[in-house]
């Protein structure tokens, strides 16, 4: 199935959208993936000789598949043209590495979403089906009547 709509609702853009695709979204959860082209700028310093993928954009990969896109499809009911998302708490723990140049998975599952907070369990894949990093994410979703 095509998710495209949700992505396109995504609130980032090219440097700072990490979603490639979704595969499976249900009011459970939710399935996607993301690739880290070799050429994203922040490899030329992290590491100079050996460089890897920041946990903080992992995390932000597992909140943008796991969280955001999620949370837009449980608000699919309301008119989502000034929809605003904070991102509230985070708990990640790391356990592999992510090289330049390799695709992830992410896998969420909704823990709740009530008075439109969402927590979710999440866990990102490397291209080998290993698990990388695994932890809860939270976030508010608020409509807006004039975008402010």
């Amino acid at each position: 199935m095509n998710y495209s709509h949700i992505i396109a609702q995504l609130p980032y853009s090219e440097p700072f959208l990490f979603v490639d695709a979704l595969q499976e979204v249900s009011k459970e959860g939710i399935k996607g993936s993301y690739t880290f082209s070799k050429d994203l700028d922040f490899y030329r310093g992290h590491f100079k000789e050996n460089p890897v993928t920041p946990g903080v954009l992992l995390t932000e990969c597992c909140a943008q598949i796991g969280l955001v896109c999620l949370g837009i499809h449980l608000m699919a009911t309301s008119d989502l043209s000034n929809l605003q998302i904070g991102f509230s708490s985070s708990e990640m723990e790391f356990l592999l590495p992510v090289y330049p140049g390799e695709k992830v998975r992410v896998r969420s599952e909704k823990i709740y979403f009530r008075f439109n907070k969402l927590k979710c369990k999440v866990q990102l894949y490397n291209e080998v089906g290993e698990l990388v990093c695994k932890g809860v994410l939270s976030g508010m979703f608020k409509i807006t009547e004039d975008g402010a």
